[in-house]
């Protein structure tokens, strides 16, 4: 039987724990990454940490090794930067309601890797927890979105083609009550993705 991979987690001290739990579920063991560790022996990464220098880096040293890479919230904007898109831009409607998220739909791309993992294409509702937004002007020209937003046209998913697993998505999986129980395959198909590579 293979052995649990060690899956990094970027994230803020307060959503840390809601990663690694859902990394556990998964399969995978969780270990969490302060702005000055390297990552060294991890696997795989969980990315949800916005463009300050040490997650840009981390970014770009997972992308350089072609580690299976899930970015998050904040992680999806450090995503684009890490490979040369522009920074997020404020976006109104999608932030918290005082501690509750707030939810809009969305479409996910039919045949993009987002809808192979998570199993469809289509309408989806998430949650939304965010203050900016990655614009198609925006997005690096080496990544390609799978998902908007049908309220603005933002982009809420983007996939890089050219590493074996890499998936950014805006809205926040973690929050396992708050979307369609379909989206913990993400986190299983990172943590699959390392074992069975």
């Amino acid at each position: 039987m293979p052995t649990s991979p060690i899956v990094g987690i970027a994230a803020s001290s307060e959503d840390a724990e809601l990663f690694a739990d859902v990394v556990r579920r998964a399969g995978g063991s969780p270990l969490a990454l302060s702005q000055d560790s390297a990552g060294s022996g991890v696997s795989a990464l969980v990315l949800a940490a916005e463009g300050d220098a040490a997650h840009l880096a981390l970014a770009k040293a997972a992308l350089d090794k072609d580690m299976p890479l899930l970015a998050i919230g904040g992680g999806l904007h450090t995503l684009n930067l890490a490979l040369g898109g522009a920074q997020a831009t404020p976006v109104e409607g999608h932030g918290p309601e005082g501690e509750e998220s707030s939810f809009h739909r969305i479409y996910i791309a039919p045949g993009s890797k987002l809808a192979a993992v998570v199993g469809s294409g289509g309408f989806v509702r998430v949650n939304s927890r965010h203050e900016k937004g990655i614009r198609e002007v925006d997005k690096s020209p080496l990544l390609l979105a799978s998902s908007y937003s049908l309220e603005d046209g933002k982009i809420e998913a983007l996939e890089s083609p050219d590493h074996a697993w890499v998936i950014g998505v805006q809205f926040r999986p973690e929050r396992r009550l708050e979307i369609p129980p379909h989206f913990d395959r993400l986190f299983q198909s990172l943590v699959e993705r390392v074992l069975y590579a």
